[in-house]
């Protein structure tokens, strides 16, 4: 599963359902071409794949502009990838629409998926995705089912500026429940600080960079130049009255899930 997701690298489709009914009915009778087009249009979030919920950590949200221009953001851990708002071009024909974008020089990226339903709420699909490099097939993997829901907030720029806070929930891998500060920046980079006696202090990383893509919250970081690179992901339930929560699906090593929960507080 952690394979599939870089395609947003070339801002491709991918990942699925929760809750997913049979797709054979679909298949019978495709969504047409028209409403496709017209209702694809918005900001798509991968909700879980092959009907089981995806973690918010293999999470990847896709934004498609027009019929045939679209945009995505993927922090992908275990490829190295990072990809924010990354340029893909759009062909839709019938219910099959593919994706296409350049890595760079070398290396493209191609996904056809066969749209099985679409509402204003989420798009069931099928995927086939393609990685070449110099024009050799290094990569391909095909999900039968698939779901994504449409994303209605945008927190990119309401994340802006320093916000405290802590875990709220029983349980997180990333965090120690005590309070600390984030101060995102509007060119991509976040100072944190640390807190000593009565002074919050830059804890002067060597990386320190994030993104918001609707309500996917992605950060990476390093404390020295050798050191190893961190991520953490989360996805952000609302920022309303200078307050922030944040939601993320973890999966623990036995495969088990749990749900952690984080709030903050705007540093005026």
């Amino acid at each position: 599963m952690k394979k599939i997701l870089n395609w947003v690298l070339a801002a491709t489709l991918i990942c699925g359902a929760s809750v997913l009914t049979a797709c054979s009915d679909d298949d019978n009778n495709p969504t047409p071409q028209s409403d496709i087009a017209e209702k694809i249009i918005g900001k798509w979030m991968v909700d879980a794949l092959e009907g089981q919920a995806c973690p918010t950590n293999l999470k990847a949200v896709i934004t498609f502009l027009s019929p045939t221009k679209a945009y995505g953001s993927l922090s992908d851990f275990y490829s190295d990838s990072w990809n924010s708002h990354a340029s893909a071009d759009v062909v839709i024909d019938g219910n099959i629409v593919t994706l296409t974008a350049l890595e760079n020089e070398h290396t493209k990226h191609i996904t056809v998926t066969e749209i099985h339903s679409i509402t204003d709420k989420d798009m069931t699909l099928k995927s086939d995705w393609k990685v070449y490099t110099d024009g050799k097939l290094v990569i391909n993997e095909v999900y039968d089912n698939e779901r994504y829901i449409l994303i209605n907030n945008d927190f990119e720029k309401d994340i802006l500026g320093t916000w405290e806070g802590k875990v709220t929930s029983a349980e997180d891998e990333h965090t120690d429940g005590e309070l600390h500060r984030w101060e995102y920046k509007a060119d991509g980079t976040y100072v944190y600080y640390n807190k000593s006696g009565d002074e919050w202090v830059n804890n002067n990383d060597a990386l320190a960079q994030y993104f918001v893509d609707g309500i996917l919250l992605c950060t990476r970081w390093k404390n020295t130049a050798d050191s190893e690179e961190l991520r953490e992901w989360w996805e952000i339930e609302s920022i309303d009255n200078g307050v922030m929560k944040w939601t993320a699906l973890r999966m623990r090593e036995d495969g088990s899930t749990y749900t952690a929960t984080f709030q903050m507080t705007k540093v005026k």
